[in-house]
Formats: C-alpha cells, structure tokens, sequence
C-alpha cells in the first residue's frame, strides 16, 4: 500500500506573532479530508528573495503582510483577481508553476452573501485605503451604487478612487463624500477603516448623529477584534438585523485558497462554525 502524499502549505508574512491563518487551514483541511502541514514562515525581508526556492517548493502558501506586493517577482503567472489590484494573498504551485491570486475579493463578496445581503444596490463604504480600495472596486464590479466616506485628510484619496474606478468601469456610479455629512437610504454598509479596533475598542468612524441621518438594511464590519465593534452594536440598536463583522471575510478568503489548491468546497454553515471557533481565539 502506498502512503498518502502529505503536501504542504504555509502563511508567509513577517511578523506572525499573533495569526490565526494555521488553525483556520487546519480546520479547512479537516473538513476537505486532506492530509496536509500548514507552516508558519516568517521571514525577514532580507532574507525574503533567498527564501523563493523553498516557496516553490510547498504546494502553495498564504502571503500577509508585508509582502503582498513584493511577491508578485516570485509569480510565473498571475490572475485576474491578482492583477485587479497588484496584491497577491495565495500562491498554488503547479507543475513547477507558480499562480499568485488575490482570495481577499472573493473572501469579501463571500462573506457578504452570507449575510443575505449584495453589493448590487446602494453601498456606503468607510474608508479607502488599502482594503477600502478592493471593497469599493468590488460593489462597483457588481453594479452597486456607491458613496465613500472619508476623514478629511482621506478626500484627495477619495477623489483619486473615484476617477480611477469611472476610468475602468464607464458605467460606474461612485461619489465620496466626509464621514460626518453621511445621509440618505443605502441597502448595505461596510466599514474599511481601522476604527474600533482592538485596543481602541470605544472609537468609531461615525458618529450618532452621522447614524442617525442613514437607514440600512445591512452593516458588514472588516474588524474582527472584538467580535462586536462599538459601530456594529449602534448598528444593531438601530434594528438592523443583518451585521457581521469580519471573521467571516478572513474565514472565505482562507476557504477559497483551498479552492484554488485543490478543488475543495465549503458551505456557508462550515465556514460559520470556523468563524465562531476562531472567535473564541481572539
């Protein structure tokens, strides 16, 4: 009898001190039936160039910060989803090719049709910066309306987002506006900032009043730690039921990774229970 190929994966970032990325893999790898090792590879940027070779090596691997750019150089090929926005999270090595990919959009448009909720209609998104960017490109991709809403200091971020977007996507429909002159009916809203975040748990991008001049029937927030941001919790108070922070979107892009690497699917229950498992962690 011959032994099950045990092939193995990893997260590569620097540091990695606190990631959840080898028990949420572990999980994914459990469900799927697969025999595989998960590393943990934190390296150095100086020794990041060096390190290729091995990478190549694994049957594919995971990239955080800060090296989602500086990997693309170790890619033979890259995705469409990796070249939307030159950031690669997932690399599958195949045939002695290397594919990098960006699992973080689907991890994101997952995670909200989870919630029974889409970006077709009107998205009013914080922030656009780094995530923000791929969140806003994103519900435009899928027809949305949207309004982003920045800090003061973000407009001429905003203003360069919004020219972008209408220069790929002709139709789109996209404004920005300053986070405290938020008003009017939108289907979703999603929080791209940091604010509320573990340790600074009693902040928030928008004030009550700014809360008080929208109506909602969905709120998806980036932050998982805590599992309930002071936002989500003035959200809820409003009686919208539909409000997920974002365990569920790190959960789904992991999941699609194993898509990608082996064919494996996953349902909504089973990434739930990971989300709630993982949660018990943070």
């Amino acid at each position: 009898m011959t032994e099950n190929k045990v092939n193995t994966f990893g997260i590569l970032g620097h540091p990695l001190g606190h990631t959840l990325s080898p028990q949420i893999h572990t999980r994914l790898f459990e469900l799927s039936g697969e025999q595989a090792e998960y590393k943990i590879l934190d390296t150095p940027p100086e020794k990041l160039t060096d390190s290729f070779d091995y990478f190549k090596s694994l049957a594919g691997f995971n990239i955080t910060i800060p090296y989602k750019i500086d990997i693309i150089k170790m890619c033979d090929k890259l995705d469409d989803t990796a070249k939307r926005y030159n950031s690669v999270n997932c690399i599958a090595n195949v045939n002695g090719v290397s594919t990098g990919y960006n699992t973080d959009c689907t991890g994101f448009t997952k995670a909200v049709g989870a919630m029974g909720m889409t970006l077709t209609d009107k998205v009013l998104l914080l922030g656009c910066g780094g995530v923000g960017r791929m969140m806003a490109i994103e519900a435009v991709r899928e027809g949305g309306e949207l309004t982003i809403a920045v800090r003061e200091a973000d407009v001429p971020v905003a203003k360069a987002l919004c020219e972008e977007i209408k220069q790929t996507y002709k139709d789109a429909k996209v404004s920005h506006c300053l986070l405290a002159d938020v008003k009017g009916d939108f289907d979703l809203m999603v929080n791209a900032t940091p604010v509320g975040m573990y340790p600074n748990i009693d902040a928030s991008p928008l004030t009550q009043q700014a809360l008080d001049n929208i109506t909602l029937n969905g709120f998806f927030d980036a932050i998982y730690n805590p599992r309930e941001t002071k936002l989500m919790k003035a959200v809820s108070d409003k009686g919208v039921t539909k409000v997920s922070g974002g365990m569920q979107m790190l959960v789904w892009q992991a999941a699609v990774a194993h898509t990608i690497w082996s064919g494996a699917e996953y349902t909504a229950e089973q990434v739930q229970a990971i989300s709630d498992e993982m949660m018990r962690l943070v």
